[in-house]
């Protein structure tokens, strides 16, 4: 199945690792040391044409990438439970 990000972006369910909400994450130095190395990288996909609400940890082929999106977690979260029932 696919999950829609925004912005005619398209990922597979299955390569999802996580979906995480900007506001609560980014208060862990880790989560925030992780996204400074994912753009250092170049892995950060922003999808976003507006304010930044989510970041999805995908996995494919053994690369990380990280999607920024600019819809909440919980509605990312609900449409990927539609999809998966």
């Amino acid at each position: 199945m696919y999950l829609h990000l925004g912005e005619k972006t398209v990922i597979r369910t299955e390569n999802i690792i996580g979906i995480f909400d900007l506001d609560n994450t980014t208060v862990s130095k880790n989560t925030r040391d992780f996204l400074a190395l994912s753009e250092k990288n170049k892995r950060v996909i922003n999808v976003s044409n507006d304010l930044p609400r989510s970041f999805i940890v995908c996995e494919e082929n053994g690369e990380t990438s990280v999607y920024i999106s600019q819809l909440s977690s919980q509605t990312l979260y609900r449409r990927n439970k539609i999809k998966l029932i």
